[in-house]
């Protein structure tokens, strides 16, 4: 078989040995006689996997002790409910940056369960620029404040994260979430989708302070209290058995690699392919997102006119490069260089974008 290069934006590209892995056991899971997705996640097999993998994100992203970590379903979106839904109400307001597509869809679940004070709108910059972070300073009485880490759909990162002192800090980080170091103690929670550099859909990391714990909502239903999670080790119900082993597998590569210092490494390399190759183009590719705050995860670009946008996917796909259509709402090309697409992919990319450049400039 001949591997393409997966640049969508989710579900993502996964190690191609961890695939590997995962088809040498779905049939039969290391002599038990039945896969892993067949067997109870109550037993001692599964159990196994699932405390190992909860130990190991713990190593690799430098979870202290006084923090949570939950494997939940539902993604991000979910998310989008259950934050406001267990640290919010009718009389009580949070903060929030509006800072593109998936803040602003995070803002409309919110305001249904409590008043939002917007910090800062991007909107009329269409997205394209960050709030200086020491600028970012709580509403008083806030409850929080939520910020998206990395907005795939439009292609900026918060570089540096604001300190919101005793108003807890909670971030979206679903699209960048180990693809660098952080300092997770400044957040009070962190959630992620795993489908962009940990594993398959239906996986939601949740790292949430144990204090937060002591503030959720007591008269939500069992499923949407982070405390029925955290008691129950995230095995309340039944989880994503499949997503969380395949989440453990590429738990191992990220370790296997070096860790994050060597992912961060491999991650920037890929983006300044990229980058330099809109860069040094003389405005045959643009970027519309600020320098300061441009996304290593998500590199979104316009060509002249849509026409040779049309042209270039078709020949990008033509050759192997799969994915690069920009969202369906803005359009252009984006291309996402999550941890495991291999430099040669980014490279090939480059390449083909100075080659497209030379021949239609």
């Amino acid at each position: 078989m001949k591997r393409v290069f997966n640049f969508y934006a989710g579900p993502s590209t996964l190690p191609v040995s961890v695939l590997e892995k995962i088809r040498d056991e779905i049939v039969e899971f290391r002599g038990l006689g039945l896969s892993i997705i067949e067997t109870s996640h109550r037993s001692s097999e599964y159990e196994e996997i699932h405390n190992r993998a909860i130990v190991d994100l713990r190593e690799i992203f430098g979870i202290p002790d006084g923090y949570e970590v939950l494997f939940l379903g539902g993604g991000a979106t979910l998310q989008f409910s259950m934050v406001p839904l267990n640290f919010l109400d009718s009389s009580s307001s949070c903060d929030l940056v509006l800072s593109g597509s998936w803040a602003k869809k995070a803002m409309s679940d919110a305001k249904k369960v409590g008043k939002v004070n917007v910090l800062f709108d991007g909107s009329a910059q269409k997205f394209s620029t960050l709030p200086n972070p020491a600028e970012i300073k709580p509403s008083a009485g806030s409850r929080y404040v939520h910020i998206t880490s990395n907005e795939t759909i439009d292609g900026l990162q918060w570089q540096q994260y604001p300190d919101t002192g005793a108003v807890p800090l909670i971030v979206d980080m679903s699209s960048d979430i180990l693809s660098r170091p952080v300092d997770v103690s400044r957040f009070a929670m962190i959630y992620a989708g795993a489908q962009k550099n940990i594993g398959p859909a239906g996986l939601t990391l949740v790292i949430i302070r144990k204090d937060l714990l002591e503030r959720c909502n007591p008269n939500l239903t069992a499923y949407l209290n982070y405390k029925t999670h955290a008691t129950g080790n995230s095995l309340y119900n039944t989880p994503p058995v499949f997503s969380i082993y395949a989440a453990g597998l590429v738990l191992q590569w990220i370790k296997n690699e070096g860790g994050l210092p060597a992912v961060t490494e491999r991650n920037r390399k890929k983006a300044s392919l990229i980058y330099d190759a809109i860069d040094t183009s003389d405005g045959f590719y643009r970027c519309p997102v600020d320098r300061v705050y441009r996304s290593m995860m998500n590199v979104v670009f316009r060509l002249k006119t849509e026409a040779l946008e049309e042209q270039f996917l078709k020949i990008a796909e033509a050759k192997g490069m799969l994915g690069l259509p920009g969202h369906r709402s803005v359009g252009g090309c984006r291309a996402s260089l999550y941890n495991a697409l291999p430099v040669e992919g980014a490279q090939e990319l480059a390449q083909l974008m100075k080659d497209f450049a030379k021949a239609n400039g």
